[in-house]
């Protein structure tokens, strides 16, 4: 685990009180456009839930930070490109992106709704997809919809593997790589499933190009 993540654990180790808002600021910031990008957010998320399971931290405001976060997150990258529009493509502080941009504007056009929801899962386009939904003006409350769906699923898929891990699996004295490798699986079954589920998915609809 890289030394910022260390660092922010060991905070929340301390000020077990604050976990909630740090929580909530880590899930804005890997939401956010170009800055989700560099956010070691699931490493750190997972592991958050292993203080959650050995009773370090209080679940309830965690939880709740981490969705409202990353609701947020999302609400500015969709707004931002929803207010610039296409010209944010082209914008100086994110001229190493176009790749990025690219997947996630293909992306999009073929899932359209599906591709909010699920974005948030897929590390190349999580934080870019909102921003193309706000450039081709999804209609917001569509994009609220599967934002809102998206982090609700979100913030268990994260939090469970490391709380399980940590808390309930450790009575059975498992191996420290044994724990390790059932949260790297709990986290990856429900993405799996929701990439499965978008594959098989009816027909998409029809949205505007970019």
């Amino acid at each position: 685990m890289s030394d910022p993540s260390d660092l922010l654990l060991d905070t929340l180790s301390r000020y077990a009180g604050w976990s909630g808002p740090i929580i909530g600021l880590l899930a804005f910031f890997e939401s956010l456009v170009l800055i989700g990008l560099f956010v070691p957010a699931i490493a750190t998320m997972i592991a958050v839930g292993g203080l959650i399971g050995a009773g370090v931290l209080d679940p309830a405001p965690v939880f709740a930070c981490a969705i409202v976060g990353a609701i947020l997150g999302d609400w500015v990258s969709y707004a931002l490109g929803r207010r610039i529009g296409p010209a944010i493509y082209r914008h100086r502080w994110l001229k190493g992106q176009q790749l990025a941009f690219a997947r996630a504007r293909l992306f999009f056009r073929r899932y359209g709704f599906l591709s909010v929801l699920i974005g948030r899962f897929l590390g190349p386009v999580r934080s870019t997809v909102p921003v193309v939904a706000g450039v081709v003006k999804m209609p917001p409350r569509l994009f609220q919809t599967a934002n809102i769906l998206s982090a609700l699923l979100w913030a268990p898929a994260l939090l469970l593997p490391g709380y399980f891990a940590g808390g309930k699996l450790a009575q059975f004295d498992l191996q420290a790589e044994h724990l390790m490798l059932i949260a790297v699986g709990l986290c990856v079954v429900p993405m799996l499933l929701g990439w499965i589920a978008l594959r098989i998915a009816s027909k998409p609809r029809r949205v505007r190009t970019v």
